[in-house]
C-alpha cells in the first residue's frame, strides 16, 4: 500500500508560488519593458539635447538615466499591485490558507520582487548610461563605465529603486488597497519630503535626507552633495525602510482577519 507524502509549505515552494502569480500577470511584463524603455530612452533624449556647462548643477548619473524618475514611481505601483492586489480579487484567502504561517508570504514576495527588479535596473542603467555617453563625450558630463565611482552609482540607482519597490509592496500590504498604497507611496515618498523639509528645522533638514527618495539620490549620484549622508549611510536607510516595512506588514498580517 502506497501513501502519499503530506504536503509541506517549504520557503522554496512559496516562492515559487509567488513568482507564478507574478510572472502570469500581462501588467507586470508591460510594467517591465516600459520601465526598461523609460530608464533608456529618456536618457537619451536627454542626453541628446544637453548643452555643455552645467556640471555644476547636473549629475552626470542622472542626467544620462533620467527615465528613473519615472522608474521610481512606475516599479513601486507594480509592488502595491502586487500585495493589495490579491485584496482586490479576493485571491489572498486562498494564498494564506495555503500557507498558514502568513508572514512567509510576504517575504517571498519581497524576495521575488527583488530578484526581478534588481537585475532589470541594473542592466538597464548600465546600458542607459553607455548609451547616454555617445552623446555627453567631450562635454563636461562625460564619465565612462570605467572612471571611478560610475560604476558603483549605477549600482546604487539599480538598488535604490528596488528597495522603493520592495517598500511599496510592503505598503500595500498594510493598507490592502491598490489606491490606498499607490497613494500613500507617492505621498510619503514625493510629497512628505518636501513639506517637512519647509519647516526651519536643522534636525529635520537633516532626517528629511534620509527619507526613501531623497536617499536614493544620494546612493545614485556620482558627484557628492555637500552636506548629504555618504552613500553607506543611505543604503542602510534604504534598507531600513524597505525590510522595516515588511516586517511591519508580516506582523500585522499574522494578527489581522484577511
Amino acid at each position: 500500500m502506497t501513501t502519499t507524502a503530506p504536503y509541506r509549505v517549504t520557503p522554496s515552494r512559496v516562492l515559487r508560488s509567488e513568482w507564478h502569480k507574478l510572472a502570469t500577470l500581462r501588467s507586470t511584463w508591460i510594467t517591465l519593458l516600459f520601465s526598461a524603455v523609460s530608464i533608456v530612452g529618456l536618457g537619451l533624449v536627454v542626453s541628446a539635447h544637453y548643452e555643455t556647462g552645467n556640471r555644476e548643477f547636473v549629475d552626470p548619473i542622472e542626467l544620462g538615466l533620467a527615465g528613473t524618475q519615472i522608474a521610481t514611481i512606475s516599479l513601486p505601483v507594480l509592488g502595491v499591485l502586487f500585495t493589495a492586489g490579491e485584496y482586490t480579487t479576493g485571491t489572498i484567502r486562498a494564498t494564506l490558507t495555503a500557507v498558514p504561517r502568513r508572514a512567509p508570504v510576504l517575504w517571498a514576495k519581497a524576495g521575488v520582487l527583488t530578484a526581478v527588479v534588481l537585475p532589470l535596473t541594473l542592466v538597464t542603467c548600465v546600458a542607459g548610461h553607455a548609451l547616454a555617453q555617445t552623446f555627453l563625450a567631450g562635454t563636461d558630463q562625460e564619465a565612462s563605465l570605467t572612471d571611478p565611482g560610475v560604476l558603483a552609482a549605477l549600482a546604487g540607482s539599480a538598488v535604490g529603486i528596488t528597495a522603493l519597490t520592495v517598500f511599496a509592496m510592503a505598503l500595500g500590504g498594510l493598507l490592502r488597497s491598490v489606491a490606498g498604497g499607490i497613494g500613500a507611496f507617492v505621498g510619503g515618498v514625493m510629497v512628505a519630503p518636501e513639506v517637512v523639509g519647509l519647516l526651519p528645522v536643522d534636525a529635520v533638514d537633516k532626517a528629511v535626507e534620509y527619507f526613501p527618495a531623497q536617499a536614493v539620490g544620494n546612493v545614485s549620484a556620482l558627484d557628492a552633495v555637500a552636506g548629504a549622508p555618504s552613500p553607506g549611510l543611505s543604503l542602510l536607510a534604504l534598507g531600513l525602510w524597505a525590510l522595516g516595512t515588511t516586517a511591519v506588514a508580516a506582523a500585522l498580517l499574522k494578527r489581522r482577519d484577511v
